[in-house]
């Protein structure tokens, strides 16, 4: 797909400027679409507004709607089926997951550089810690990278993975030597979440898809791997609950079942890939993919929730500004859960009006 850049889309009205924000904005945040894709539909959108001499919302009518029915149109099944909740691949998945630990460390040290002065001291626990909860912190990554690509026995061994580092940072902290090796200034250690932010730009993004992908066997999947894939896909890529995501895949066994005795699922069905994502379509895939974020809002909100209380209780800790920094994420976190759940309760509301309107709302 050509992708043009934005200083060449040029609008002679501000209104039609105004017009193509809404429409950009809208296949960024609510459209699953390939990158570049809004650069070339509001190329051939102004295109059009200048030969018909009209402005944008008389040509193409509201940008929700038009981003809606350009996306529904133009982007393919396979792209969309190779995608997740939050509309990401599995390596721009990893990409914004090294991102956010480059920035991690970078912000960590410059509070140690403001909290405790200039120069840090390095010895053999501060060592093994740090390295653990790199290693941990990664292997939870790829683990949550690896789920949302539906492999959920990859998912397993990456989060032993983690826990096992976590664990062994533990303890070789308490059983190494603390005595001072050498001191680093803090501005050197914040430059370490530099690589982390600059790999996430290298990353080869098709190799890494790949590496998520299953290979296809020779002759193609068998039935019990053809299933498993499904189930795998929609708890995984597609964010359904176990119950439902095996409802379906039952309901796929019970018409093998039913079939000519030679009939094989990827016959029948297609690619399980594709096939996930219809199944996974409708009026609910807006509820599913709130509540995972409600979900991680939630996590977020504990997780600091508790570092919060756990420094508060240190009478040597209160003054610290590590405090205000857990707040502050406690309370955007929590606000988040919240903002997040009643959204939840008006898409649930709107799925009963739809299914029976005279029912009660939730």
């Amino acid at each position: 797909m050509r992708k043009t850049t934005a200083p060449e889309i040029s609008w002679a009205r501000k209104e039609d400027e105004d017009w193509a924000d809404a429409v950009q904005v809208r296949l960024a945040f609510d459209e699953e679409v390939p990158v570049g894709f809004a650069d070339e539909v509001l190329a051939e959108a102004r295109q059009l507004v200048e030969e018909a001499g009209q402005p944008a919302r008389e040509v193409f009518g509201d940008p929700a709607a038009y981003a809606r029915g350009v996306a529904a149109e133009r982007v393919s099944e396979t792209y969309r089926a190779g995608i997740d909740t939050r509309g990401l691949r599995p390596a721009e998945r990893l990409a914004a997951a090294l991102g956010s630990m480059g920035f991690l460390v970078f912000a960590v040290f410059g509070l140690v550089w403001i909290q405790d002065g200039l120069w840090v001291g390095v010895n053999w626990a501060s060592v093994a810690t740090i390295t653990g909860i790199g290693v941990g912190v990664s292997a939870g990554c790829v683990a949550f990278v690896a789920r949302a690509a539906g492999l959920f026995r990859g998912m397993w061994w990456f989060l032993a993975g983690a826990a096992l580092a976590f664990a062994a940072a533990v303890a070789l902290a308490d059983t190494l030597s603390d005595e001072r090796l050498f001191r680093v200034p803090a501005p050197v250690l914040m430059l370490v979440g530099v690589p982390l932010a600059v790999a996430a730009f290298l990353l080869p993004e098709e190799r890494i898809n790949r590496w998520f992908t299953p290979a296809r066997p020779e002759g193609g999947l068998s039935d019990e791997q053809w299933l498993r894939r499904l189930d795998g896909l929609l708890r995984g890529r597609h964010g359904m609950k176990t119950a439902e995501a095996r409802a379906h895949v039952a309901e796929v066994r019970q018409h093998l079942a039913a079939a000519p005795a030679k009939t094989r699922a990827e016959h029948a069905f297609g690619d399980v890939e594709i096939y996930a994502l219809r199944l996974s379509e409708g009026p609910r895939r807006q509820q599913r993919i709130t509540r995972q974020k409600f979900y991680g809002a939630l996590a977020s909100a504990v997780f600091f929730g508790v570092l919060t209380v756990d420094k508060l209780i240190d009478p040597q800790e209160r003054a610290s500004g590590w405090v205000a920094c857990y707040v502050g994420a406690f309370g955007c976190a929590a606000w988040g859960a919240f903002s997040e759940w009643r959204t939840l309760r008006k898409q649930r509301a709107a799925l009963t009006d739809l299914a029976d309107p005279a029912a009660p709302k939730p």
